[in-house]
């Protein structure tokens, strides 16, 4: 059996939104939903694989008629779609958020977090969102997807719940590397990942979207080699080493270049849907 016949044996497809499966103004194109809808139809899973909360998908990837799974908050949760609950779950306790957030109190940073699968800040940090990132999607994206209140640590506080996901807007490039580098060395038990040039996120340990892929196989009775990822961030990585084929975006970072097999197109030239052509159909 050749290298192609053996990828067109690949049931599961899982791949980032921002800056993989989207492109550079945040929209599915027609050439990318229409490889999807044919790797569908051909009984293979499509699985978006994101930092974001479910709700905070795209309608565009979140109404695909054929979705049953989605990888979300970097993998701090398998959701079912249909069903509308999480197959699995790795949260941030309590106490271990407040003391990070506790941690970056006095630098020039944003603070945001998920829990119940819903974005929450601050309102007097949501209002300076402007400040910190430049791009207008991402500033409308940021806004749309985050609840502000009064003070996110009270609110916390009050509801004595575990966190999904913490997150780090950085106006400030190079203090976003030192806490990239940092965070993980004062609090070894975190996920401390990125997924684009102005944040910094913060999972639990066990949370990150190589181990939420194996998870989701292993419920579907699927080998790892039957699986197929697309990512171009550091929060990817661990997804394009866990995958049977890793495929790197042209635009990716060089740590997912790295952790990938091969690499494809950028994602404002269909890098996905070239993917699966090649891969999946051997085209």
């Amino acid at each position: 059996m050749n290298r192609d016949q053996k990828l067109r044996e690949i049931r599961l497809i899982a791949f980032d939104l921002d800056g993989t499966l989207l492109n550079t103004e945040k929209r599915l194109s027609d050439r990318s939903r229409e490889a999807l809808t044919r790797a569908a139809a051909a009984g293979i899973e499509i699985v978006p694989t994101t930092g974001r909360f479910f709700d905070g998908i795209p309608e565009a990837v979140r109404t695909l008629p054929f979705l049953r799974y989605a990888i979300t908050i970097n993998g701090a949760a398998v959701f079912d779609v249909r069903r509308g609950e999480n197959l699995t779950k790795a949260e941030l306790p309590l106490e271990r958020a407040l003391e990070i957030m506790e941690a970056v109190e006095g630098l020039p940073v944003l603070v945001d977090c998920y829990q119940d699968n819903a974005g929450w800040m601050s309102r007097a940090m949501w209002e300076r969102v402007a400040d910190f990132v430049d791009l207008p999607y991402a500033r409308k994206l940021v806004r749309e997807t985050r609840r502000p209140v009064p003070d996110l640590k009270a609110m916390l506080r009050a509801r004595g719940r575990s966190v999904q996901k913490l997150q780090l807007i950085v106006k400030d490039l190079d203090l976003r590397e030192r806490l990239l580098r940092e965070l993980p060395e004062r609090f070894p038990h975190l996920s401390v990942t990125s997924s684009w040039k102005n944040n910094v996120e913060i999972n639990d340990a066990d949370a990150h979207k190589g181990r939420a892929l194996q998870s989701l196989a292993e419920h579907l009775g699927l080998r790892p080699d039957q699986t197929m990822a697309f990512g171009d961030g550091l929060n990817d990585v661990t997804m394009l080493r866990a995958a049977g084929l890793g495929v790197a975006m042209g635009n990716a970072c060089p740590e997912a270049l790295a952790a990938a097999n091969t690499v494809t197109a950028d994602c404002d030239h269909d890098g996905v849907a070239a993917g699966i052509a090649r891969f999946v159909f051997g085209e």
